[in-house]
């Protein structure tokens, strides 16, 4: 993927003192999906161009950053390495941050003044009405040319369908100050592709109140455009739309609308017009692992569990790590003794789910702020859960490979280091039960392992003598004489 910013502002070599980039050497900026190379192909008195060449590592995207961790899609094939998309929102607010908020230690009048600016993005991903780049650039005072990108047959499982590509080549160009286009690609980019790569919370409405604060109220197409970057939060549309209000009285009327509005996650109105609502593609998986163990009610089962155990161990302040849909948060939601709730996953998908579960969107004031959810991976200190009283790890060890749970449990155990940490994950003594499993098979199809009951305590005990826990082992469900229980449980307790 890759953008370039060009000017004609003499002298045009003022663009490395706007972008805060020496145009003398390569810049390298590591990312944690890949690493953005920045450099000048031109260079000149009379016309300067900068390049952003974003590349992004595909196995990262799945697999996470390091080996066996877990990553941001379950798909090796996808278009998201190739394409400018929320990834180059990100990139561009890490490595040109001075730039994007309009300051220059140097050129600090330049940085304030509008000049000549062209920009180029390819390939860029537009779905949605024909005329959408035309609508969302054109009113900021940009000629907008666009190229198409023709999608070869071979891959067109990447695109809308085998005759049409969603893909362009953009070119932008007019007279506008440099933090002025930055930010509109910032912010327009994911809009025009309707996809991010993370999960929208809170902060990403205030993200864009910051970002749009200059122009976005003024647009005529602001709502559509607040509400795709917010992925349909039609609550958090009309937040953004009267804050941003240039008249008093429209703002009063959109914030009273707001008030008495119902619609959001629960009211089944996340996303308009048959949008697509962000429901995780890992979903399918688990679905296959709960009609296996239905008849047994085990995902039932396991969370009823581990919610009346966190009570019996008095815990009040709790953290669900690999979350999922929030199923186990809705439970001790509904428990008043729990008075702080964090859920923490990788997946962005998971977390839009998790947030439409739990109806956070019009949840009254009093219980949202006894919960919130982040995104996070469980194999990197993470000091937003230290300190807890206990911690909820529900048939999540098996998704990691085994050579990364050394980092699992230094994060969890070393670091975070909660009073109490439950542990499940499926006993595979007990898949022998299961009609139709293939000797061998594993309940799910992400699943690295599966641990018989020695195999489980073998790993249980050295950890919690090794990181000053002592642990408890049982099963969930009906035990079978020979087999064991379904599910295997481990409660360790801090020692001292």
């Amino acid at each position: 993927m890759l953008l370039t910013l060009t000017t004609t502002h003499q002298p045009a070599t003022d663009l490395g003192f706007l972008l805060h980039k020496n145009p003398g050497r390569v810049h390298e900026a590591p990312l944690s999906f890949g690493r953005a190379v920045l450099f000048y192909p031109e260079l000149s008195e009379s016309r300067s161009t900068f390049a952003m060449l974003l590349d992004i590592d595909p196995v990262a995207l799945v697999r996470g950053k390091g080996r066996g961790s877990q990553g941001l899609f379950d798909q090796y094939v996808s278009d998201r390495p190739y394409v400018a998309s929320s990834f180059l929102s990100v990139a561009i607010a890490k490595t040109l941050r001075n730039a994007l908020n309009g300051s220059s230690k140097e050129r600090p009048d330049l940085a304030a003044k509008a000049i000549p600016l062209s920009a180029r993005v390819l390939p860029l991903p537009v779905r949605g009405a024909e005329d959408l780049v035309e609508r969302l650039f054109k009113p900021l005072g940009y000629n907008v040319e666009i190229e198409s990108i023709p999608l070869d047959a071979k891959l067109s499982y990447l695109g809308d369908g085998w005759d049409v590509s969603p893909y362009v080549c953009l070119n932008l160009s007019g007279t506008v100050k440099l933090s002025e286009l930055l930010s509109h690609l910032y912010v327009l980019i994911p809009v025009l592709d309707k996809q991010k790569h993370y999960f929208v919370d809170r902060n990403e409405l205030e993200k864009l109140v910051a970002k749009g604060e200059s122009w976005l109220g003024g647009h005529p197409e602001k709502e559509l455009i607040a509400n795709r970057y917010l992925r349909f939060k039609r609550s958090w549309t009309r937040e953004v739309l009267a804050r941003l209000a240039f008249d008093e009285a429209i703002a009063e009327e959109a914030a009273s609308e707001l008030s008495v509005s119902s619609s959001g996650y629960g009211s089944g109105e996340g996303h308009a017009g048959g949008e697509d609502t962000g429901e995780p593609r890992e979903a399918r998986k688990d679905a296959a692992e709960e009609a296996l163990e239905r008849p047994i009610r085990l995902h039932e089962l396991r969370l009823e569990t581990v919610a009346e155990k966190l009570k019996e161990l008095g815990a009040r302040r709790v953290v669900d790590l690999g979350c999922g849909s929030g199923k186990l948060l809705k439970r001790l939601l509904a428990e008043m003794q729990f008075s702080e709730i964090v859920g923490i996953d990788v997946s962005s998908g998971s977390l839009e789910n998790a947030a439409r579960r739990l109806r956070l969107d019009t949840m009254p004031g009093k219980q949202r702020a006894r919960i919130r959810i982040l995104q996070g991976a469980l194999t990197y200190r993470d000091r937003r859960i230290e300190g807890y009283d206990a911690a909820a790890l529900v048939e999540v060890i098996e998704h990691l490979d085994s050579d990364r749970l050394s980092a699992l449990e230094r994060a969890l155990f070393e670091f975070a280091r909660p009073e109490h940490v439950i542990v499940t994950t499926p006993n595979r003594e007990y898949n022998a039960k299961f009609e139709g499993m293939a000797p061998g098979q594993l309940r799910h199809a992400d699943h690295r392992f599966e641990w018989t009951r020695q195999e489980f305590a073998k790993w249980a005990e050295p950890v919690a003598e090794r990181f000053g826990y002592q642990v408890e082992l049982s099963g969930i469900g009906d035990s079978d004489e020979e087999f064991g229980a379904p599910s295997q449980m481990a409660v360790f307790a801090r020692v001292g």
